[in-house]
């Protein structure tokens, strides 16, 4: 009976993984400039050559799309604070949504190309053609900053610190930094390169060209340097644990696990779409296209994680990486008995996290996950498995 069904098994995995991919999630024909999500719901601020514009809404995992209220303008950036949605638009500037985009109002922002938004705080930042604004009360007024003769397109926030990125007119351009929430800002030593989007990791900060790739900051933008995904337009970044992904055209969706040193293309059933907005949503990443609408993929095939079989095992276990010592990435292998919530963490000698490998339901099988540690330094490491009610702790040791 086991000689039948484990090559069964077997097939049924191959199968699995050979159909590892993007699928169309709805939206055809349509391009996603923006997503992003509120509890369950998932928002897109798409456009179309002809109407309709505006926002839709999926409250079922991007199975089905419905439009908003909001069914004029073309959406180009979205944000969600508590129970409240922000459209910014191309020329009318920033709507406002209460009760999950049934009725949209426009804020007093409006007659402008608002390319981006962000939260720090209790203020909103809105990226503009004319510099940034400062909303504290919510989107109902709205405050210039110092920085106002610069096209804004990317916005991203460490802490106190707000970085800018500017588009190619007027010179000089490139990242902008306030470290006093807009009053002030100084411009960063990526000075002359159009930039399109950012996202920040720690101290590691990202930001995405218009026709250069990715650049790096380890010392909030005293200094930069080109990652190795070059001579690509980055749309979109967005960091997930210890992975950074990139949106690009022409040649879509890109991820890294060590910090910009390598990228590996993920475009599998993505075809040649340009990917011009990222939202991660219930363990899917959803991918908005220039034209092709809304793609989704499980987040476990971008991540890492393999599943190695589905066979079901007797019990939960964490086994011992290989190799070990390693330089510089190593392989974690876990079985997972029943369907549960799953992660599995790093942590430095002193017990301190450094990273989530793992953080999602998975269902019964054996998997493999591989950990970068190209930006660690030499020393004993701890990863814990946690699956329900199971727990595990095992060492490993890094040695350059």
């Amino acid at each position: 009976m086991k000689t039948i069904l484990l090559p069964f098994l077997v097939l049924l995995l191959s199968v699995q993984l050979s159909n590892a991919q993007w699928v169309q999630s709805g939206l055809g024909g349509k391009t996603v400039n923006a997503l992003a999500y509120m509890g369950n719901n998932l928002f897109a601020g798409a456009s179309t050559f002809s109407n309709p514009f505006g926002t839709y809404i999926s409250t079922d995992n991007g199975l089905n799309w419905t439009q908003t209220g909001l069914n004029t303008g073309t959406v180009i950036s979205l944000i969600v604070n508590g129970n409240n949605i922000f459209a910014g638009t191309l020329d009318y500037g920033v709507f406002i949504s209460t009760n999950n985009g049934t009725n949209w109002i426009q804020t007093s922002l409006n007659n402008t190309n608002v390319s981006s938004l962000v939260l720090s705080g209790n203020n909103i930042f809105a990226g503009t053609l004319n510099g940034i604004y400062v909303s504290s009360n919510n989107g109902t007024g709205w405050i210039q900053t110092s920085l106002n003769n610069r096209d804004v397109r990317s916005l991203t926030v460490n802490g106190n610190n707000v970085f800018a990125g500017t588009y190619a007119t007027p010179i000089p351009y490139g990242v902008y930094l306030s470290t006093n929430n807009g009053t002030s800002w100084s411009q960063t030593t990526l000075n002359d390169k159009a930039v399109e989007s950012m996202a920040i990791n720690s101290n590691n900060i990202f930001a995405g060209t218009r026709d250069s790739g990715v650049y790096l900051s380890t010392n909030n933008g005293t200094s930069w340097s080109q990652t190795t995904l070059n001579n690509l337009y980055v749309n979109v970044l967005v960091i997930n644990g210890n992975s950074i992904f990139a949106g690009t055209s022409p040649s879509g969706f890109y991820v890294s696990y060590n910090n910009g040193i390598s990228w590996s293309q993920k475009n599998e059933g993505l075809g040649s779409n340009s990917v011009r907005s990222i939202c991660i949503l219930n363990n899917y990443m959803f991918a908005g296209t220039y034209t092709g609408g809304v793609f989704k993929r499980p987040l476990s095939e971008l991540i890492g994680i393999q599943p190695i079989s589905s066979e079901v095992p007797s019990q939960f276990s964490l086994s011992q990486n290989y190799p070990n010592p390693f330089n510089p990435s190593t392989i974690i292998r876990f079985n997972i008995k029943d369907s549960r919530l799953t992660t599995l963490k790093m942590f430095d000698i002193l017990g301190r996290k450094i990273t989530t490998l793992v953080n999602e339901k998975l269902s019964p099988g054996t998997y493999e996950v591989e950990w970068n540690a190209s930006n660690y330094s030499s020393g004993v490491y701890y990863y814990k498995l946690v699956s329900g009610d199971y727990t595990d702790t095992k060492k490993m040791v890094l040695v350059k």
